[in-house]
């Protein structure tokens, strides 16, 4: 494999992840919010998404890389799952920031585990969802609070996003092999370490979907 290319795919799939999650957010503010203030957190949330590809894109320059070249392998799987997962209400569109990015952006880290060491730091502070999780966790669980029956609809969305996701990764691994060969080397002919992988995976799905309380 070359590592160097799998490199540039795996940073250039995570910028047009942060381009179209800002992109995203940003419409879903304007679109869902539903008090101003909503509307103004998660504005800020898409502005640090958008902080987020720029400093991507910048190590993509740094590392000689062109950034439109970079991202253009993946810019039909992704839009096509923002396509196929465009939320209908609030509460939607707040799982899907949380629940089905989240999981797109575990798979992005660990990824990176065994790459270099800037490499794999650059991918940590860019995949932290700290901020994106408190609101999102906050926001839903309120509403949950207040309408029970709304968490098994808002559990079968989370479903779904993550089934889209996979399909998504699927589709991303046809096209650039260089990328998927990142992760599978990672964990090739060791089957402790594979089943750690999917430990970890599960894990944090399971820990997003606890903190929603659905």
């Amino acid at each position: 494999m070359n590592e160097s290319l799998g490199v540039a795919d795996l940073l250039g799939v995570l910028a047009y992840a942060e381009l179209s999650a800002f992109l995203q957010l940003a419409e879903d503010a304007g679109q869902f919010a539903p008090t101003l203030s909503d509307r103004a957190a998660l504005s800020e949330l898409a502005v640090s998404e958008f902080g987020h590809f720029q400093l991507v894109r910048d190590k993509l320059i740094e590392l000689g890389a062109d950034p439109e070249q970079a991202m253009a392998p993946f810019v039909e799987a992704l839009d096509g799952w923002h396509t196929q997962t465009r939320p209908g209400d609030w509460l939607e569109a707040l799982v899907k920031a949380y629940v089905g990015t989240g999981i797109a952006l575990d798979f992005y880290r660990e990824a990176a585990r065994h790459l270099d060491p800037s490499i794999a730091r650059l991918v940590d502070e860019v995949v932290a969802d700290q901020e994106r999780s408190e609101f999102a966790v906050e926001r839903v669980r309120a509403a949950v609070a207040a309408d029970p029956p709304a968490a098994g609809k808002l559990a079968l969305w989370a479903r779904r996003l993550v089934g889209e996701a996979l399909s998504q990764g699927q589709r991303v691994a046809a096209a650039r092999p260089e990328l998927a060969q990142l992760l599978v080397e990672a964990v090739a002919d060791d089957q402790a370490e594979i089943s750690r992988l999917f430990a970890r995976l599960t894990e944090q799905h399971g820990k997003r979907m606890a903190a929603l309380g659905i």
